[in-house]
């Protein structure tokens, strides 16, 4: 179990960084002001409008980087750091947002594969370890992996959903960063500074992406080497 626990230090750490440097981005941009003065919201009910979009919500959200795109209720959740706020990190974070609500308004592929994934995982991730561990300590218990061989597989079966699910995400989150700093850059909705700090946010989001889909996968293949190894 020591391999296990290193991993998890491993991917903890990376985690921890990229995420504690995505605040420390959030907060330097914050302080970027934004020449045409329009607030977060403002940026996303422009954004929405210019691609079309006039059956979506801008609606604000308590907490700290808790933005997101509701598809189901066709609503843009934005952070009260960035509702009210009228800086680069603000415009940035807006506008990815809409960018989710122009994938859906395009049906984006990867969208719509998430979206069909979305109510699976939830149910699966909840026992994916909890059948990994409990059929391996069945198996080493009973001295011959029968029943709990099946039960860790199961497991194993419902946390490579989890890992397609992370890396589904990826493509959804990096489009989603494009579009929004297309069209702050077409629609010069922002200066150069601007563009640059709303750039260099919104690659440290999308970092935090990519950290959770290689934690996963690592996740995944040690596991999976626990399983088969326990067969021999």
């Amino acid at each position: 179990m020591m391999g296990f626990y290193i991993l998890i230090g491993v991917i903890s750490l990376v985690s921890w960084l990229v995420s504690n440097t995505l605040k420390s981005k959030f907060k330097k941009y914050s302080k970027v002001q934004l020449r045409n003065g329009l607030s977060g919201a403002e940026i996303a009910e422009k954004m929405l409008a210019d691609n079309g979009i006039f059956d979506v919500k801008v609606i604000s959200t308590p907490g700290m980087l808790t933005d997101h795109y509701n598809p189901q209720n066709k609503t843009v959740n934005l952070s009260e750091g960035v509702y009210n706020q009228r800086n680069a990190a603000a415009a940035a974070v807006a506008a990815h947002e809409c960018g989710h609500a122009v994938q859906h308004a395009t049906a984006y592929s990867y969208l719509k594969m998430r979206s069909q994934l979305v109510p699976i995982v939830s149910v699966t991730s909840k026992f994916s370890q909890w059948l990994v561990i409990g059929g391996l300590v069945m198996g080493a218990a009973s001295g011959a992996p029968g029943i709990g061989l099946y039960i860790a597989i199961a497991g194993l079966i419902f946390m490579a959903l989890a890992t397609i699910f992370s890396f589904v995400t990826l493509p959804v989150e990096y489009d989603a960063s494009n579009r929004a700093l297309a069209w702050l850059k077409n629609k010069n909705m922002v200066s150069q500074e601007e563009y640059a700090g709303s750039e260099d946010a919104l690659k440290w989001a999308a970092r935090t992406y990519l950290v959770a889909a290689l934690g996963s996968l690592a996740m995944l293949l040690y596991w999976g080497m626990r399983i088969l190894g326990s067969r021999d």
